[in-house]
């Protein structure tokens, strides 16, 4: 299995899962145009996926879909609410597949299974992606660690997950007002880098071997912040670079981090556009 993320943050989210001859999209919150180039620039044809996995319905990870699945006819995993609250945003003959938390189901050669995330969003999820001996993780939007999410990810070998604010560049924004970072840091908002740090803890000690940080708040966190609080985890394990810390982009597609088991490498990275027309989501 492999996994690249097409981009992350309050702009649009996207990843691509590949294992053998089966490729997924996860979230299609950039623009159309922007899902096609990044898929590409990744060496997918965005008219070769057998699937597209719903998180949930906020603007920053659907926005792209209806105007993506125009020309194609590529299946939608996604639960009943969040199909319902996507309402006339995505229209047209689309092939909707329905699952339920706690399902496992199949998207060609990969088993998925979906389990439930703490977010402001109707009925949010998170995925773990199996092929072979082989795991993925991905948890992008959720306000803390609850017990279910520790107990599903348990095993896997990569995961892709938020690490959205540092504490202390939150409390001093000036962008935002009081309510709005209460939100953020609320429950059903969006993870710190220690709340992460703290996650991956938890897991090393199950197979985690690499992690990808997405969601990163372009006023709130920075690349090194995030990754400071997972390499100090990584220190106080012994685990030296046995533990692989990558952190997604906005801009421009992260190279392949490909998982064999417990061995993980990173292949080539992208050749990087010099413009990017990215489409812009409303979700903090």
């Amino acid at each position: 299995m492999k996994v690249a993320v097409l981009g992350s943050g309050s702009g649009g989210n996207a990843a691509v899962i590949k294992a053998r001859d089966t490729t997924m999209l996860v979230d299609a919150g950039l623009s159309a145009r922007q899902l096609s180039r990044r898929l590409e620039q990744v060496g997918v044809d965005p008219d070769s996926l057998d699937g597209i996995l719903l998180t949930h319905e906020h603007r920053d990870h659907t926005c792209g879909l209806e105007v993506f699945l125009r020309k194609r006819s590529t299946p939608v995993f996604t639960t009943a609410l969040t199909r319902e609250s996507l309402g006339d945003r995505v229209t047209g003959s689309v092939d909707w597949r329905i699952f339920q938390h706690g399902q496992a189901f199949k998207v060609g050669e990969v088993a998925v299974e979906a389990f439930a995330l703490p977010h402001d969003a109707v009925d949010p999820v998170g995925f773990v992606c199996r092929a072979g001996d082989a795991g993925i993780g991905v948890a992008t939007d959720f306000g803390f660690v609850t017990n279910l999410v520790r107990d599903r990810l348990k095993g896997v070998h990569a995961l892709l997950v938020e690490a959205n604010y540092d504490d202390k560049m939150l409390d001093a924004d000036t962008k935002r007002p009081w309510s709005i970072k209460q939100r953020i840091s609320s429950r059903h908002g969006h993870l710190s880098n220690l709340q992460t740090a703290d996650l991956v803890e938890g897991l090393l000690d199950h197979g985690l071997r690499t992690v990808i940080l997405g969601h990163l708040s372009g006023d709130c966190n920075c690349p090194d912040l995030a990754m400071s609080a997972i390499r100090e985890i990584r220190s106080a394990k012994g685990l030296g670079e046995d533990l692989g810390i990558h952190v997604a982009s906005q801009a421009e597609p992260t190279c392949w981090v490909e998982i064999r088991g417990e061995e993980v490498k990173v292949c080539p990275a992208p050749v990087v556009m010099d413009q990017m027309d990215l489409a812009i989501g409303t979700h903090l």
